[in-house]
């Protein structure tokens, strides 16, 4: 695993203290770092087991035991991202951002990626990987699929009503669930929301572009349009029972919206 200068330097002085830690278990590095793409951008991603025993007590308070561990500048649990076990930190200075998943052996083994193993003395971390291959999570174009053409409608009834800041954090919510994830499948990558995107799969991301909008009513139905057009055709190819009902109504109803606007020369 090798690590931009930045991070390993905080790497250096963390790793020791937690090793030191009879409550740990052992220790995993995740994330871009573990991956070799890291850069002087990246957080830090790493992912604490602690000891059954000690686990309960740990959790009760996971700011005190990371704070133990980093010089914490400020810092914060994850339930507003549904991981209660995340602390999300700055450490520093200098300023890195480190998010640290504190598990017990079971939740260890529980992954979506293999992480970096760094700290591991007695192997358990390493059996818990070798017992439990990972499994493959695909991302589901018929779960989109499904849902799709509702939020097309909802995007319509936010734009019919004026409701531009809604129809923006909408479009950026369908750019990260399901536009960027499908350009990443039609670059042949990863999906990631759109993490990495204009890198990893530039084409589309230059396409994706159309999808983005500034505080102005027409400019965001323009946005909302191209979602649509994007859509259709990243879902291509892709093993996906169209609900064409549905599709059919949704954009006649935005139709019936952006014409109502042009007879009202609204922008």
């Amino acid at each position: 695993m090798n690590s931009p200068e930045l991070q390993q330097s905080l790497l250096d002085l963390v790793l020791p203290r937690m090793a030191a830690d009879e409550r740990v278990v052992g220790v995993a590095v995740a994330g871009s770092l573990a991956s070799g793409t890291g850069d002087e951008f990246s957080d830090i991603d790493l992912v604490v087991v602690i000891d059954d025993a000690a686990y309960p007590d740990v959790s009760a308070d996971r700011l005190e035991a990371v704070g133990s561990w980093a010089r914490l500048v400020a810092g914060f649990t994850g339930e507003h991202v549904g991981e209660p076990r995340v602390v999300i930190t700055l450490a520093g200075p200098p300023l890195v951002h480190v998010d640290v998943k504190l598990v017990d052996l079971a939740g260890f083994a529980d992954r979506v990626a293999d992480p970096s193993i760094v700290h591991d003395p007695a192997g358990l971390l390493a059996r818990a990987i070798a017992e439990h291959p990972l499994v493959s999570r695909p991302f589901d174009v018929q779960w989109v699929e499904d849902r799709f053409w509702v939020w097309v409608h909802y995007a319509a009834t936010k734009l019919g009503r004026g409701e531009l800041f809604e129809v923006l954090d909408h479009l950026a919510f369908v750019r990260g669930a399901v536009l960027g994830p499908l350009a990443a499948l039609h670059a042949g990558v990863e999906p990631r929301g759109v993490r990495q995107l204009e890198r990893l799969a530039p084409v589309e991301a230059a396409e994706l572009r159309a999808t983005v909008s500034g505080y102005d009513r027409a400019d965001a139905a323009r946005a909302v349009v191209a979602s649509v057009e994007l859509y259709r055709r990243w879902r291509e190819g892709h093993d996906v029972e169209k609900r064409a009902l549905a599709e059919e109504l949704a954009m006649d109803y935005l139709a019936g919206i952006l014409a109502r606007d042009e007879v009202a020369g609204r922008s």
